[in-house]
């Protein structure tokens, strides 16, 4: 637009600079907010379709859309800021993105690391998992609607425009042409939108950025939808040998040709992508496939990817230099030594990244209204006035310069110039005035006194008065009462009220904390030197006084710890301290429905809601239930119980027995007797306790000693234990045993019930 064409204006704020962009639906200019003194991005309708025979269909979609589109909170969306109506074509006041589009990026780096692809993806799942959650389908995720912000972040732009401009056909609109390679199959099939639609695109658009092409490739679109539709997406690592095989598998879950197949949503998948990332290993990330680039540019292979220097941003209302290329809306590239500044325009063709500058972009053509008279009013400080009384009994407020002023003309008035011939009337001349009543002296006094007095209010002013300090300005979304002193931002959206804040040269500073009351991206409290700042709050320029700006960062999320039920982990020894230095604040645990386990110790995990892994508000309620340890339990009576009275009693209470067994000439075989523990002893849970069992009294078979010499039968049978008592009634001749009590072969106690060894009775001759 050159300096002798007038200002247009739209609704009398939206001064229009240059036209950047033409789509299948709107054109898109640059243009000033004069409001807010902040550049924006508008889409204008076309004439032809706001006059077609299906105009109401298309402008009850465009505002439906815009709406849904302004709804989307979310930092990787372009922001929708205002839409209206102009010379009966429908507009949208949108978010100016500094930056790139994907699409550049990709010609100039050929394919990207593993690093930057996962980056850009998160971020694009991210905006579209926000999109998702209010029902918005993108229907038109490709690389030219992904722009990449001067800070390297991704920004969606023309959410809501595809799905309005299916309401044509896919010839007319062109929309087939520039984005078969991404378009899902049911899309094709059916012109069904869906959520796993727009995962379906994120994902050709990973595989593309890995591999430096798309899976399906094809001169005649009508081919290439056949593709989509009838045929699976190769996995990555046909093109990308070696990547790792998790990456793989997430690419091949989003480009999954059955709908039910891919993740449920964009949030649904962003988690996905979270878990997956957590596991991959270093070298996983560093993987780049070193294709040449599309554009024939020969770069270095260890670049980082996404990084370039973005065009300085243009000053509203002026030309800037002609510099840079960009990737057209009819889908035709160019390349250029320099980034270029990326402006969304409808999907009906894609989006246009231009560049800030062409001396070939065609000026806007948008009539404007004449712009109303500007009213100039200067604010005086109530401090430097006062009344002065004029005639009829009005009052004059003149400030302090004024006042002291009009004195000083006052005193000339009194002053007689002598030396301009004056006479009295008799026609002698007066007498000689002294020096200092005469006019010069008297007018250099006047003058100095006036410029000091100019000196000293600009020296309040400047150093004490207004402009010594900036007033902080309310935001837009704020209102403040009359009667309110003390007028909060808190509430107020950041992003407008920084622009706000840059657009008066007010210096600042951020602060992000988490909060459960304010929503991400708005603020939470702003202040001055430590003070609480409101609206219309002074921010002194002498003192070098910032205005701190605390921002929330939304409810702070937490994450149970995925080891808090093993026993032996330090997370799963202290489960309470694990959860609070986790970040949760809303812990229940009811003591008394701990209960006490055999193999889990005292204080750790029983149950737990929600599971271990699982990624929620702080202040989400996790309800735990521990472990009180074994259970105490008291020794029972078991001696002279059977063995198996024994056991069971064992087993009611969790006892281990250690059972040994031994002869008792008392107690029978098989029955207890003896424990390491009391009876009424306090044990607990799977204590150990050791078990006499009776083997009954010992016994042997009485071996034949019959023929023996009676010493040598003697000493083996008191080697068995038993007592050896000698017969002789016939007398002791032959010393040879001739009769033995009990006989030989009978099973004999060694002893009776006291202990007492049996006697053998051996009779010799």
């Amino acid at each position: 637009m050159s300096e002798n064409e007038p200002v247009q204006m739209i609704e009398g704020r939206y001064r229009i600079v240059r036209n950047i962009a033409e789509g299948g639906m709107a054109t898109v200019y640059e243009a000033v907010d004069e409001r807010l003194g902040r550049t924006v991005a508008i889409k204008v309708m076309h004439m032809q379709l706001a006059k077609g025979p299906h105009r109401d269909q298309f402008v009850e979609r465009f505002r439906r859309e815009a709406n849904s589109a302004a709804a989307i909170a979310n930092p990787h969306v372009v922001q929708v800021y205002d839409t209206g109506e102009y010379n009966g074509l429908d507009f949208l006041v949108m978010e100016y993105v500094h930056g790139v589009n994907l699409r550049h990026e990709m010609n100039t780096q050929g394919t990207f690391s593993v690093r930057e692809t996962l980056r850009v993806v998160a971020e694009t799942l991210d905006g579209l998992a926000a999109a998702h959650r209010i029902g918005v389908v993108h229907r038109d995720i490709k690389p030219e609607n992904i722009l990449l912000n001067d800070r390297g972040h991704v920004q969606i732009t023309d959410f809501g425009l595809a799905k309005a401009a299916s309401q044509a056909t896919l010839s007319s609109t062109g929309m087939l042409l520039g984005t078969a390679a991404y378009l899902a199959p049911e899309m094709i099939e059916k012109n069904q939108a869906t959520a796993q639609g727009d995962l379906y695109s994120v994902g050709i658009m990973a595989w593309e950025m890995l591999a430096g092409k798309v899976p399906f490739d094809s001169d005649n679109p009508v081919t290439l939808v056949f593709k989509h539709v009838h045929e699976d997406v190769p996995s990555i690592a046909t093109m990308c040998p070696g990547i790792d095989p998790a990456v793989a598998a997430f690419i091949s879950h989003l480009t999954a040709r059955a709908v039910d197949a891919r993740p449920s949503d964009g949030m649904a998948a962003a988690e996905e992508l979270r878990r997956m990332a957590a596991q991959l290993p270093l070298e996983a990330w560093q993987y780049r496939l070193h294709a040449e680039p599309a554009d024939g540019n020969h770069t270095d292979p260890t670049a980082p990817a996404l990084v370039g220097t973005v065009a300085e941003p243009a000053v509203p209302g002026t030309r800037p230099s002609a510099a840079g290329s960009g990737v057209t809306s009819a889908g035709a590239s160019a390349t250029s030594a320099t980034p270029t500044t990326a402006m969304p325009v409808d999907a009906g063709s894609g989006t246009a990244t231009v560049p800030m500058s062409s001396p070939d972009v065609p000026q806007p053509a948008i009539p404007a209204p004449p712009a109303p008279p500007v009213a100039r009013t200067t604010a005086i400080d109530p401090s430097m006035t006062q009344a002065m009384p004029q005639p009829g009994g009005e009052t004059q407020v003149l400030s302090p310069i004024d006042d002291q002023f009009t004195q000083a003309i006052a005193m000339l008035d009194d002053v007689q110039d002598t030396d301009g011939a004056a006479q009295h009337t008799d026609g002698t001349t007066p007498a000689r005035k002294p020096w200092w009543k005469r006019p010069p002296f008297i007018v250099t006094i006047v003058v100095l006194v006036v410029l000091s007095l100019i000196g000293s209010t600009a020296g309040w002013w400047w150093f004490a008065g207004p402009g010594s300090y900036w007033s902080v300005p309310q935001a837009e979304d704020v209102t403040c009462a009359a009667d309110e002193s003390q007028c909060s931002l808190t509430g107020a959206d950041w992003s407008t009220y920084e622009s706000t804040l840059k657009a008066l040269g007010i210096p600042y500073e951020t602060k992000k904390q988490y909060s459960d009351d304010v929503a991400e991206g708005k603020i939470i409290a702003t202040s001055v030197n430590g003070s609480d700042a409101f609206v219309n709050s002074r921010i002194s320029k002498r003192q070098n006084q910032k205005l701190t700006v605390t921002i929330s960062r939304g409810v702070r999320m937490a994450t149970i710890p995925t080891d808090i039920t093993d026993a032996n982990s330090d997370n799963g020894k202290s489960p309470l301290t694990a959860l609070k230095k986790a970040g949760f604040t809303n812990i229940k645990h009811d003591s008394s429905k701990d209960e006490y386990s055999l193999d889990k110790p005292e204080g750790t995990l029983l149950t737990i809601s929600p599971d271990p892994g699982t990624t929620t508000k702080h202040n989400a309620e996790v309800t735990v239930t521990l472990s009180k340890g074994p259970m105490p339990v008291s020794m029972p009576d078991i001696v002279g119980k059977t063995k198996d009275e024994m056991q069971a009693a064992f087993d009611e209470l969790k006892l281990t027995a250690n059972i040994t067994e031994q002869y008792d000439d008392k107690v029978a075989a098989g029955d207890v007797i003896s424990a390491s523990q009391e009876a009424g002893a306090q044990l607990k849970w799977g204590d150990s306790v050791d078990v006499v069992i009776s083997k009954g009294p010992e016994t042997t078979v009485l071996p034949n000693v019959v023929g023996m010499k009676y010493d040598a039968a003697a000493a083996q049978l008191e080697k068995l234990g038993f007592t050896v008592k000698k017969s002789a009634p016939l007398g002791d001749i032959t010393h040879e045993v001739r009769v033995q009590s009990p006989k030989a072969g009978e099973t004999v106690r060694i002893r009776d019930e006291n202990g007492t060894p049996t006697v053998i009775t051996l009779t010799v001759v």
